[in-house]
């Protein structure tokens, strides 16, 4: 499916007031499948076609938005070829020819120029390294384990562990600290995480268990510091996991069986750490 008949569908569910779930929901679908429509990854079949063009109530033609200019173009050529039939004037298709290789060449050069257009937007980079966005304004957020930082036009903003630098003058030092040890705002940075997938790529559900994440990774980094896997927050992993299985891959029971291991892995935790701690015991005697 090409973008343009993506931003079609999109255009159409708004006009129509729904959400993507919403629209998954009366065509028995999943959501990711219209997720993947609207971003041109993947292209509806024939019966959902249908389906669609019947809830919008249009035709197929309305639905896939063939080119008014494409048809006025054609139009335009029959018109010329029974003017040439009726009064004999090959001067006139002659004409009429070279304004059609006009219009096809103007239409190409205006879309080749949209789709360029299109790839200037908004660059959008989400991995392991962080989030970075560049528009094309030249305007940057940056999100990663090192903090927060913002180049705009007027402004240029760095939150990160030395504390809130704006316009090259410090607002506040050592914003995020815990005792002695500095401390990276994981709440702040899931929000933001949050924020963007849900702009940029409408996952605000089931983008909302990125939360989940918060008390699972700084429970494992404290339980890394003290060395005491009790301290780690096992059932909000599986509550995280729980939910990941059962949203985008519908797996409710079959997950459910997760909540088994909650008992068994602070049995083992328990049983190493008693073992760690005589051993310790044995070391210091």
């Amino acid at each position: 499916m090409n973008l343009e008949i993506a931003n079609r569908l999109v255009g159409l569910r708004k006009e129509n007031k729904l959400s993507q779930e919403a629209l998954a929901e009366k065509l028995g679908i999943s959501r990711q499948a219209v997720s993947k429509w609207e971003r041109a990854e993947a292209s509806p079949d024939t019966d959902n076609l249908i389906a669609l063009a019947k809830l919008y109530h249009v035709s197929l033609d309305e639905l896939l938005k063939i080119h008014e200019e494409e048809n006025e173009l054609a139009e335009e050529e029959e018109q010329a070829t029974t003017d040439l039939v009726l009064t004999g004037e090959s001067t006139y298709r002659d004409g009429m020819e070279e304004r059609a290789d006009s219009d096809r060449t103007a239409y190409t050069e205006g879309r080749r120029r949209e789709k360029n257009d299109q790839q200037a937007a908004d660059d959008v980079h989400i991995g392991l390294n962080g989030i970075h966005v560049r528009d094309k304004k030249g305007e940057e957020v940056h999100i990663s384990w090192n903090g927060i930082h913002v180049h705009s036009q007027e402004d240029e903003v760095h939150i990160d562990k030395n504390g809130i630098i704006v316009n090259g003058e410090k607002v506040q030092k050592h914003l995020f600290r815990h005792g002695d040890k500095e401390e990276f705002p994981l709440g702040l940075f899931s929000i933001v995480i949050y924020i963007v997938i849900g702009v940029f790529f409408d996952l605000w559900h089931p983008g909302w268990m990125l939360f989940l994440l918060v008390p699972v990774v700084s429970s494992l980094i404290q339980a890394v510091r003290c060395r005491n896997a009790s301290l780690f927050a096992y059932p909000c992993l599986i509550v995280f996991l729980y939910l990941y299985m059962g949203f985008i891959h519908s797996m409710w029971h079959l997950a459910g069986l997760l909540f088994l291991t909650i008992p068994l892995y602070y049995s083992l935790a328990e049983y190493f750490g008693r073992n760690r701690r005589i051993e310790e015991e044995e070391q210091e005697q």
